[in-house]
């Protein structure tokens, strides 16, 4: 704020000062600032930092009462007077510069920066190096009038687009709207990233006395009598609640399908009391993925268990941002534990049970202790015992599972 105020001062008086008046208009600016006012006023107004300690010490010197050591007979250079700008005595410096840093030299195997940090320190060494004298003060001038600034990588590739994914994305929007119509429940599944257990490192800031930050471990190494958590969210999308199955071993279809189940019995049963059906979206991969053979067997026993038909809508690969459970609820649990050491099961509960958003999310959790062994095999015969019917549209994606009763 106080640098936007800043610029907008200078940008107000420097078309009336002249030189002399200008350099002390921004040396006051600085002082009255104090520490660090020289780069503030600097980067505000683009007055090199040599230019404001000039002005700096001659308003000491008037301060004083020695009278301003340069132009005290109140002269003043003409307009365009003074040294010359290097890039005005250099005309190939700015093209040269632009060679350096445009992106497909990146791939020369020529290019003198192809394996180096393009830091302003850097090029300047560079440009150096071809010929041109320059500073890296000067190199950061020149990349800011041509538009050039620290950028960071942006997550935005997809990979290669399936060509049906956005029917698919279409075909899970009518499904969902149609179980919705008919008040039948419709669940976003996935698991959260695995979190250790003990006092580790956790992203993000909480209010704390000043000067008092909350001590952790150095190293990131699993705490073996602690192990890590595996939180499994079933979200709710009608209802805007989320059950979390918070397990301590291993993420199979087993755990997959139990963590359903519990959210079954523990919310979505005592909701939608007139259900038989139950429409799932999830992710194409992990361990509720299109080609497991133990995902369908258990969703089987899991649709004989309730008696509801079980369809499941998975989002094409390399879409797993779109699962509607990442974005409204998984979201909110990392920014509510931000901060805080998940020191212990209890807490990691405790922290998840109380996310909550204006907008009325609810979201229940609790500990799994079983156990799920990896390495479990399906047959073909156990597989053949699925009643599954798969959609005309991408088959390995939709498709619904019966329950069987007894005598079939």
């Amino acid at each position: 704020m106080e640098k936007d105020l800043i610029a907008k001062r200078f940008s107000l008086l420097s078309p009336i000062l002249n030189e002399r008046q200008l350099r002390l208009y921004v040396a006051a600016e600085a002082l009255a600032i104090g520490r660090g006012g020289i780069t503030l006023v600097s980067l505000a107004s683009g007055v090199s930092r040599p230019t404001i300690t000039v002005g700096c010490k001659e308003l000491s010197e008037l301060e004083g009462g020695k009278g301003a050591s340069s132009n005290a007979d109140g002269r003043v250079r003409k307009s365009g007077g003074g040294r010359k700008r290097t890039v005005e005595l250099d005309p190939t410096l700015r093209s040269d510069l632009e060679g350096l840093i445009e992106p497909v030299t990146r791939g020369d195997p020529g290019s003198p920066l192809r394996w180096t940090a393009k830091s302003v320190r850097n090029l300047a060494e560079e440009l150096g190096n071809l010929g041109h004298a320059t500073s890296h003060r000067m190199v950061v001038e020149l990349l800011k009038e041509m538009g050039y600034s620290l950028q960071a990588n942006r997550k935005a590739l997809e990979g290669n687009e399936r060509p049906d994914r956005n029917a698919q994305f279409e075909n899970i929007y009518r499904k969902v709207k149609d179980f919705q119509a008919a008040c039948q429940p419709v669940i976003s599944v996935d698991m959260k990233k695995k979190e250790l257990v003990g006092n580790f490192k956790n992203g993000g800031c909480e209010l704390r006395p000043k000067g008092e930050p909350e001590d952790v471990r150095v190293h990131d190494f699993e705490i073996p009598e602690l192990g890590k958590v595996a939180p499994y969210g079933v979200y709710d999308q009608t209802r805007n609640a989320g059950w979390v199955n918070v397990g301590a071993d291993s993420d199979t279809a087993v755990f997959a399908v139990e963590s359903i189940r519990r959210w079954w019995k523990t919310m979505g049963k005592d909701a939608y009391p007139k259900a038989d059906c139950l429409l799932i979206t999830a992710d194409c991969g992990g361990s509720n993925g299109t080609r497991l053979r133990l995902w369908k067997t258990e969703l089987q026993q899991f649709a004989n268990e309730t008696g509801m038909a079980i369809s499941v809508s998975h989002l094409p690969p390399g879409t797993s941002k779109w699962n509607k459970i990442e974005h409204r609820l998984f979201a909110y649990i990392s920014q509510n534990w931000r901060g805080k050491p998940l020191v212990s099961h209890e807490v990691i509960v405790n922290l998840i049970a109380s996310t909550t958003t204006r907008k009325g999310l609810v979201v229940r959790c609790a500990l799994d202790t079983n156990r799920y062994p990896k390495g479990i095999k399906v047959s073909d015969d156990e597989l053949q015992q699925v009643k599954i019917l798969r959609q005309e549209f991408h088959g390995e994606w939709n498709y619904t599972i019966y329950p069987r009763t007894p005598q079939m």
